[in-house]
């Protein structure tokens, strides 16, 4: 059976670009300009060409910017001198050894690996899909992702793959699925039902940040707790529209190529769920009640290895730092289990086979990753990003308009600014001590600053190439469609960044409007000392 049939239902044969509307036939312009584009492979290398040109042209021109967070100036780095040349070839390998996804991915794919080879995660989205009208199936994938992203980095790779076999099972083009989920938990990385390692840092840094106008202000980590819990639905929602009015339509005209399924896989998602595989679930189930209760047991006590040195759960307690391997070992646990009930797993050996079946399609993704390591190194070194977050502060703090424009300012700042820096917290170390102060003296409080911060920094994250996440978003398509480009997934992110960006945008500022507190505390104005 091929799997073609599932992303051209419905379409009608000899469709061509002359009977596509205006939206449409621009995602196939961006789709095939941007396939035209290297390999990503060869695109990322030759970036890293490109920044090393740069920064040669740029130091010698005595580029540079001053640093509002330590007020050091930061220079332009010639990456062509003699020595940094040689630093440069010494840290090759440990560009890649220590690139954040590498080790992510692989710890995590190890677990989810054994739960989707012994059939766990098929027969869960049989279960789950059996009953439901395709048209949810959108909307439920996307809350799926935006809430997922309390379990930080780790949600990629439990969520796009669920994503594309979710659409699968109802029909619909598992490419499209694939994008959705990579939208909902990347674009709505900063919208979650429950505070994160991402509140704690974001909070630190706003207040150190506020402290130059206010040094007793305190910017806590639930300071936009009641603004990010209704951004989940509203992340949500723009996914949901965007995708039914417009990327299944896309879905119907991206012709699939023909899917090897490893052997224990169902090819079928949509058959009926057997009693043994019941019995599996539960048992699954059960297994994943007592391993959440022996990690809430391990991280009660005030003195748990899983907190931190405070005896809190912020980002460099055991908990947090490392919920990437308790989430790989919690697939792992229950994958088994359910596969010795069920017989899919009858002898030890089994496990390790379906470790290698489940990373062997991720190899080329291993190898991408490896081309995206080596530039985002040497931007990196190169201090480039810093440079253009910096003045693009400064620019933005030298504006004289109305509230309203400084902050939607602010909005298009952050949003063109993660498009250069995909790390949260590193782009808000540089612009929060500009911002901050700036909108404090206009009356405007660091968690209404915060909270226009993160719903900019999450929109245009989908669309940047500089995400580690994006090599890995174009793996998990290829699965599905092998001749899938940069083309191709430009041309479904770009409508669900524009879509999230206007939804989430209106919600921000109709908040802002109404003076609806962002959390517990959280005011939206701020009154001067005095």
């Amino acid at each position: 059976m091929s799997t073609a049939a599932a992303g051209t239902q419905g379409s009608p044969p000899g469709k061509t670009d002359d009977n596509l509307n205006f939206l449409m036939r621009s995602l196939v312009f961006i789709e095939k300009a941007g396939n035209k584009l290297p390999h990503p492979f060869w695109l990322f290398l030759s970036l890293a060409v490109i920044v090393m040109i740069l920064s040669w042209i740029l130091a010698n021109a005595g580029t540079s910017a001053v640093n509002p967070a330590t007020g050091e100036t930061v220079t332009a780095v010639n990456l062509l001198s003699q020595d940094n040349l040689r630093e440069i070839v010494a840290n090759v390998v440990t560009n890649y050894v220590t690139f954040p996804a590498l080790g992510l991915v692989l710890v995590v794919l190890f677990g989810v690996a054994v739960a989707e080879r012994s059939g766990l995660i098929p027969t869960i989205m049989r279960s789950a899909m059996a009953k439901t009208s395709p048209r949810w199936i959108t909307l439920i994938v996307a809350l799926t992702g935006a809430a997922a992203s309390i379990a930080s980095d780790a949600s990629y790779m439990i969520v796009i793959p669920l994503g594309g076999l979710a659409f699968k099972a109802v029909g619909r083009n598992p490419v499209i699925g694939c994008a959705v989920a990579y939208a909902a938990t990347s674009g709505g990385y900063s919208a979650a039902p429950f505070v994160n390692s991402l509140d704690a840092i974001l909070g630190g840094i706003s207040t150190s940040a506020a402290h130059i106008i206010d040094e007793s202000y305190t910017v806590t980590p639930v300071a936009n707790l009641y603004f990010n819990f209704v951004s989940m639905f509203a992340v949500a929602i723009a996914i949901t529209i965007v995708t039914e009015l417009l990327l299944n339509k896309r879905g119907e005209q991206l012709e699939l190529t023909e899917e090897e399924v490893p052997e224990g896989e169902d090819r079928d998602l949509t058959t009926k769920v057997t009693p043994a595989e019941k019995r599996g679930m539960i048992a699954a189930l059960i297994t994943l009640i007592v391993c959440v209760g022996i990690v809430v047991a391990l991280a009660w006590p005030a003195d748990s290895f899983l907190r931190d040195t405070e005896g809190a759960f912020g980002p460099e307690s055991g908990l947090m730092a490392g919920i990437a391997a308790i989430i790989g070992f919690g697939f792992f646990v229950i994958g088994i289990v359910y596969g010795v009930v069920t017989g899919s797993i009858r002898h030890p050996n089994d496990v390790p086979e379906m470790i290698v079946k489940g990373v062997a399609p991720f190899v080329q993704v291993l190898v991408l990753f490896f081309a995206a390591s080596q530039f985002l190194a040497l931007f990196k070194m190169s201090a480039l990003g810093e440079i253009l977050a910096i003045r693009g502060a400064e620019f933005f703090q030298e504006i004289g308009a109305s509230t309203f424009l400084i902050l939607f300012g602010a909005y298009l700042l952050v949003a063109v600014g993660a498009l250069f820096i995909t790390s949260g917290s590193g782009l808000w170390t540089l612009m929060a001590p500009v911002l901050v102060p700036m909108l404090m003296l206009l009356n405007i409080s660091p968690e209404t600053t915060q909270a226009v911060y993160r719903i900019g920094d999450s929109t245009t994250n989908i669309v940047s190439p500089m995400s580690p996440y994006f090599v890995m978003i174009l793996g998990f398509i290829q699965r599905y469609k092998k001749d899938a480009g940069i083309g191709t997934l430009l041309s479904l992110t770009i409508p669900l960044s524009i879509g999230m960006f206007i939804v989430w945008g209106l919600l921000f500022f109709v908040w802002w409007a109404l003076g609806i507190p962002w959390g517990p505390g959280a005011a939206i104005s701020y009154e001067l000392p005095g």
